[in-house]
Order: C-alpha cells, then structure tokens, then sequence
C-alpha cells in the first residue's frame, strides 16, 4: 500500500511512523497509509512557511490567481473520484461526498477571483496636504487545523484565502480523514504552488496542534472542532499573542410554528438533524414545535425517518451513511442513555445496525416530551440524534431556541411573514434559515455564529479578508 507522505519546503517526507484510514462502512477497508509527523518535522514546516513567506506575500496577483483557479479546476474536474474517496474515508453518502467536493472547487474558484480583486482606500486627511491610504495585508504565516466532518470543504475554505491574500500555512488535518487533505494539498502543489508556501503535516493534536499552537513563529491559527478544543486553542495562541479564529459547535434550534406547511417542516427537520449522519455542527439537534402541530409533526417525522435507508456510505439508495468511527458511536449511545434517563421519550430509533460489512451504523433517534434543561437539549452529541421541545406558542418558541449557549445557526418553518421577520431580527444565531434546514450555506457569504460557537472573524466569502490579513494606515507628505 502506498504510504502518504507529508509535505514539508516541497518536499514529500516520511513520518516517525504510519497510520491506517479506515473506512466507517467497512472496517476491513484500509482506505491508505498516512505519514505521521513528530514536533521536529511540525518545526521543520513552520521553518519552510516561514522562509517562503516574504516572497507569497508580495507574489503578483495575477500569479495567486492562476494557481487557485488552477486547482478548482482540477477538483472539478476529479469531482467523482474525491468525493469517493471522501464517502470512503469520512462516511458521507456518495451524493454529498461529491456534493462536498463540488464545494471545495467553488470555494477556491471564488478566492481565486478574490486574488484579482485586493483593494484598499485612500482617503484626505485632517491635516492639509497629507494622504493616507489603508491597505490590507497579510499576517504571515496561518497555522490550519481541520476537523473530520468537512474533510475538504473545510480545508478549502481557510487554505483558499489564507493563499489568496498572501499567507503561508502550515496545515493539520484531522487525523480520522487525512485521503481529502492529502489530495487537496497535492493538487496546489501541481497547480504551481511555491514550495514552503503550503506544508501539509499530518499527526495527532497532542503532538503537530500543540506544535503550531505553541510555536512563536506562527502568526494566527485558524481551528474548526470541540469546544473544549478550542478553549485550548484560545488560551494557548493568546499566550504567544496570535490572532485566532474559532468555529466550535452548535445546538442548533428548529423552530416549527402551527402555521407551517407540515410536508416541508418535516423535510427540513429530517435534513437538517439527520443527513450527513447528524455530523454537523449546524444540524438541527432540537427542534421547538407549537402543540398546535406537534403530534402530526413527530408522526410524520417518525414515517419519514422509517423510510430513510441507513447503509454503506458507496451503496445505491443510500440516505445517511455510518457513524465516523467507534469512539464516535460510543458517545451517541452514551446520549441516548443519558436522555433516556433524563426521562425523555425514544420516540424512533436509536439502535445499532448491522449491514453487510462490519461498519458503525446506528438508527436515527428521535427523543419526545423533552424539556430544554436536559442535557441531550444542553450538549451537542454530534450525530444522528435529535428532541422535540413541545412549546405553548411563537414567544415561548423564541425564548426555548435562544436558551442554549451555543450561536451557531436557527432556523423557523412558518408561513408568517410577521413570525419569520421577526425571528430573524431576533434570533441569538450567527446565520438564520427561514423554510429551510439550519446545515447549508453558500460559499461567497459569511459563515460563523455567536456566543459559545465562534470566535473571531466570520469565514468564507469577502468576510474572510477580516481574518486573513491585517490593516495598516500610512500617511504620505508630497515633497
């Protein structure tokens, strides 16, 4: 089997040891062999970002430009053969593997177009006779560290601009899916990326995350994963004064009001809590529903989840694939105890599957007659589980889906104008859906939440410019 190597000044180099990338439908399926980096070759490549980074930082625009464009087109172009290898690796269907890596391509297309579109502004000055113009530039050198549910897209949507605006990277996969990571990286590095301007090290967090974390060369870490990952990550980039950016988790709300069209409310539900087998941190995990529509709603909930196919990831008809590994599967099943111990109704599923080949399957769960103190209601599970929160009306609805700590993404089924206007204005979320599942945005606007959620600058679209360089302000005297 052929090993994967790191990527360190342009080089492909071997780890202190090798990992297997299982994959979640079928555990005897060795997805590929992945070099384990150690700190000293973690420091190897921040030594390479740091020496390629003068150069990125004034290449020409039209040079960044190319390469970016160059590379969305060669995931475009492979579209089937990454998303395969995603669907293989992380255990999304083969439909939102594809889907995913059609993302990663828009993604980079847009910076790409971003590279041709830097400006600043020159405005007049207090004082008579001067200029002053302000101008955005790069950081240096971005420490990337990557979750496992979004094992291109995510990559994508921090590689691409901190190249666009001029940043080196030091990139650190998570170790569950490191197939995407690998690919993406070794497509910029065909596309004509200077060495040393990427390094892809691939390990655990103990040893490569605390590595960028800790080094003072590194300039800002942008960091998708736990909360209490990226508490860490808080506390140790503000010790060596690095500019970090935070994505964190969500519990997110799904407020189903009496007026909504039943169909649709059901749609969305089931979309937004269970596909991508609920491994996301913009799933619908609670959903709010008036008691005028809520016994139809979870009956029709529970007939549209008995009809959902659970199987391998590849298999034809598939609508939500395996749990991404054991330790994962463990935890959803410790939640499902937990709630049912809270005294909350399992109200479908929750069970583990078998199917053809050994994989981590488990049915979805529908928990009833939850209140929103439980803390399948207060802690994200990250997976195939959701509760229903029986409310009187629309204000009680609000205060239940603003009652978390959590601010990532909200959504309301209504035909109301009035009842979705107003929870727009005021819902405690980072991005509100109106009709539609709480996962999904498009890749030229701002994603990010409040509260317990996120940090820092919002990602994706002209908003990534916030994080990804910093501003100066120069004043010039005319001699």
């Amino acid at each position: 089997m052929t090993l994967h190597r790191n990527l360190i000044a342009g080089d492909w180099v071997e780890g202190t040891n090798a990992s297997d990338n299982i994959n979640p439908s079928n555990t005897g399926d060795v997805v590929g062999q992945f070099a384990q980096a150690d700190a000293a070759a973690t420091e190897q490549a921040i030594d390479a970002a740091v020496a390629a980074s003068h150069a990125w930082a004034r290449s020409p625009i039209q040079q960044r430009h190319d390469i970016l464009a160059a590379a969305s087109a060669e995931i475009m172009a492979r579209k089937e053969e990454l998303g395969r290898l995603l669907s293989r690796e992380e255990g999304k269907t083969l439909a939102e593997g594809i889907g995913e890596t059609i993302r990663a391509a828009q993604v980079f297309d847009f910076f790409a177009g971003e590279c041709l579109r830097l400006s600043g502004e020159k405005i007049a000055s207090t004082r008579p006779g001067l200029e002053v113009e302000i101008t955005r530039e790069p950081i240096g050198v971005v420490g990337i560290i990557t979750p496992w549910n979004f094992p291109i897209a995510i990559p994508a949507w921090k590689i691409a601009p901190a190249l666009c605006y001029g940043n080196a990277v030091v990139f650190k996969p998570a170790g569950l899916v490191p197939g995407c990571a690998w690919a993406l990286v070794d497509i910029l590095k065909k596309a004509g990326l200077p060495d040393g301007v990427l390094n892809l090290v691939m390990g655990s967090g103990g040893t490569v995350g605390e590595a960028i974390l800790s080094s003072t060369k590194i300039n800002a870490v942008t960091f998708t994963g736990s909360v209490a990952t990226g508490a860490h990550v808080a506390a140790k980039c503000s010790a060596t004064m690095k500019k970090y950016q935070l994505e964190m988790g969500g519990k997110n709300p799904l407020v189903v009001l009496d007026d909504a069209d039943l169909a649709t409310a059901v749609d969305v539900a089931v979309n937004g809590a269970f596909f991508s087998t609920g491994q996301r941190c913009t799933a619908s995990s609670r959903l709010v529903v008036t008691e005028g529509i809520h016994d139809k709603f979870v009956a029709a909930c529970i007939e549209k989840l008995k009809g959902l196919k659970i199987d391998d990831a590849l298999a034809e008809g598939t609508h939500i694939g395996p749990v991404v590994d054991a330790s994962q599967l463990a935890q959803d099943e410790e939640y499902i105890k937990i709630g049912q111990q809270e005294g909350a109704k399992l109200a479908f599923g929750g069970e583990r599957l078998e199917r053809s080949t050994p994989g981590f399957y488990l049915q979805p769960a529908l928990f009833t007659e939850t209140t929103n103190s439980m803390r399948i209601n207060r802690e994200e599970v990250f997976g195939p589980v959701a509760s229903v929160i029986r409310v009187k009306d629309y204000d009680e609805a609000l205060a239940v889906a603003n009652d978390t700590t959590f601010g990532l993404s909200s959504g309301i089924c209504t035909s109301s104008l009035k009842y979705a206007s107003d929870f727009k204005r005021n819902s405690e979320a980072g991005m509100v859906m109106v009709n539609l599942p709480t996962a999904g945005v498009d890749y030229h606007v701002p994603f990010g939440g409040r509260k317990g959620s996120s940090y820092g600058a919002r990602e994706q679209g002209r908003y990534a410019s916030e994080f990804y360089t910093t501003v100066k302000t120069a004043y010039i005297l005319p001699i």
